[in-house]
């Protein structure tokens, strides 16, 4: 099977220019060119699919780099990866928290005051 970029894109539904920015950081590779077109095989297909699962799965493309050079038996170096993902996950879920936090107080805050000031603004104009 061989496939033009734009027909590979249409067949993953991605862009042409996100299959080129795949190959230009090195996540996919640039096929020989052939009567001035480059043809895409089911290789390039399943590596979209991979690359566009393990994005869905919260993966940095970073990430997805590291585990397209792996092998289906590296599975300590799998795990690594998902381990790490997962911490950095966790980190970001508390700053969410704590940012949800900051807003409900905030919002709180306005709601009970009777002040014409919004204490929303004077909390965010006062200096450091």
């Amino acid at each position: 099977m061989d496939l033009t970029i734009g027909k590979l894109a249409k067949a993953c539904d991605i862009n042409v220019e996100t299959i080129r920015y795949y190959q230009r950081i090195g996540l996919m590779r640039v096929p020989e060119t052939k009567q001035s077109y480059r043809y895409y095989h089911q290789q390039d297909l399943e590596t979209l699919s991979f690359i566009q699962k393990a994005k869905d799965a919260g993966l940095q493309l970073n990430e997805i780099k590291e585990l397209l050079t792996l092998n289906l038996d590296d599975r300590i170096q799998v795990r690594q990866v998902i381990e790490q993902r997962l911490s950095k996950i966790d980190e970001r879920i508390q700053e969410l928290q704590g940012l949800k936090q900051r807003l409900a107080t905030w919002l709180d805050d306005c709601k009970s005051t009777e002040n014409d000031c919004c204490p929303i603004l004077i909390e965010l104009k006062q200096q450091a």
